[in-house]
């Protein structure tokens, strides 16, 4: 019976992933990846976690954030990546705000009025 268990190291895993979707209300949360997407854009955010369990519990998720640019024929084409670390939800969030403004040049946090 590990599908269960299964179940339980994915939801884990998504942890932080879940906390950052209360920052980014323009995200889109697909159970595997926070997702911001524009007419020129998209920019996804996934979890990892080290496979080294010797390290214990303790250990802080790396949060991933791919940036997309679209390209002539419609398709989003990767560009570049960046893994963030940091011990505080806050920093963490403000800094790949920052990370991302400057990238794509667009506040993630705006909402359409």
């Amino acid at each position: 019976m590990s599908g269960g268990d299964d179940n339980f190291e994915k939801e884990a895993t998504m942890e932080t992933l879940k906390l950052l979707y209360d920052f980014f209300p323009m995200a889109v949360y697909t159970g595997k990846c926070l997702v911001f997407i524009s007419e020129d854009w998209r920019v996804e955010l996934t979890e990892h976690k080290d496979s080294d369990y010797t390290k214990g519990a303790t250990q802080l998720a790396l949060i991933r954030v791919r940036i997309f640019k679209k390209a002539l024929n419609g398709e989003f084409v990767p560009g570049h990546f960046e893994d963030f670390q940091l011990p505080s939800l806050n920093e963490l969030a403000e800094q790949i705000e920052k990370y991302v403004q400057l990238a794509i040049g667009a506040n993630l946090r705006e909402r359409a009025e």
